[in-house]
């Protein structure tokens, strides 16, 4: 699949995730098998260029192209100039976010509800588009809610307007993250409109990407919520769709050197304070059908040190090491 001038190596994305897709998480899903990650959401908001959240955001230091950032907000000037600055931060793709369900973002008219406003969307498109000479992309929903599923025209005034590629979540604001994904409207997209679609939702194993990708037609799937302590799964869908066959799981040994070198990455990008509270949830994560998990969890937000919290990493996973444990993910997250 190409996005402009880039080709992208496979059509496995990362999706952009707020508080996630940061930029150790998005360097370890390329080295996974990703063919391209997002960067979780910058605010259009100038007054928070500044802020070192902000300035971290537009880190991208040491990242495999392309250079993927997603911006959100209503306003189209404002998102012309955030898309102009993270172009100057070295953004080679802008992605803007219209899919967000989240009420804070929604309750000023940005995310998914812009939707409700189809005049505003190619308003929008279209200035930042203009104002930057790197591809734009765009995220939605399937619609506001089940009787106002306005994709297929969210997408061809986004073709109109000189967007480059299309990633629909098979899901309406409405829905959130709740029921299950429908893929009838993205296949629906796919058929109207000669851009790149990719499609995004509850994509959880090799079968279900291959099934998505066969029943819309989409030229690559979007991945989010799976590969949280699950980086691997890209490998895995690459090598089924390539072979057929799957791919051994992960060994608890390999598990462990993953995370580590996940954890260690997220305290040299946030310094120990900050990075010992993002690794927490990741660690949780990579614990998940693990035996006695949900104690090792607890215990993982009481650590306050990172000496502690790696003691009790390698303390957690020595002990399934020892009981000959394997992680088998297709059968145990399904129990």
């Amino acid at each position: 699949m190409r996005i402009g001038p880039h080709q992208i190596k496979n059509n496995l994305i990362v999706a952009p995730m707020a508080g996630v897709t940061d930029r150790p998480f998005r360097m370890l899903c390329k080295s996974m098998g990703a063919g391209m990650a997002v960067s979780e959401m910058v605010a259009s908001n100038s007054l928070l260029y500044g802020s070192e959240k902000t300035l971290r955001r537009a880190n991208h230091e040491g990242e495999t192209d392309p250079i993927s950032v997603q911006i959100v907000g209503a306003d189209p000037k404002m998102l012309a100039q955030a898309a102009r600055y993270n172009v100057d931060a070295g953004a080679q793709i802008i992605d803007i976010n219209m899919g967000c369900p989240a009420k804070k973002i929604c309750n000023v008219m940005a995310g998914s509800a812009l939707l409700q406003n189809e005049v505003l969307v190619a308003r929008i498109l279209e200035t930042v588009v203009a104002a930057v000479g790197v591809p734009v992309t765009l995220k939605i929903r399937t619609g506001w809610d089940k009787n106002n599923r306005n994709a297929v025209r969210i997408a061809r005034i986004a073709e109109a307007s000189g967007i480059m590629a299309l990633a629909i979540h098979g899901r309406t604001r409405a829905c959130a993250y709740t029921g299950e994904a429908e893929y009838d409207t993205i296949a629906a997209v796919k058929r109207s409109v000669s851009i790149p679609v990719i499609a995004n939702g509850d994509i959880t194993t090799p079968e279900k990407a291959l099934h998505v990708l066969r029943h819309t037609g989409a030229d690559a799937v979007m991945i989010g919520r799976a590969v949280q302590g699950r980086p691997w799964l890209f490998r895995e869908i690459a090598h089924f769709l390539n072979t057929g066959e799957h791919l051994p799981a992960p060994r608890v040994d390999e598990i462990q050197r993953v995370l580590l070198r996940h954890v260690y990455e997220l305290y040299a990008f946030y310094g120990e304070h900050t990075g010992l509270r993002v690794a927490r949830k990741h660690i949780s994560w990579y614990a998940k059908g693990l035996a006695g998990s949900a104690q090792f969890r607890r215990q993982m937000n009481q650590t306050q040190s990172c000496t502690a919290q790696l003691a009790a990493v390698n303390d957690f996973f020595d002990g399934q090491l020892r009981h000959g444990e394997r992680l088998h993910y297709m059968e145990e997250l399904a129990a």
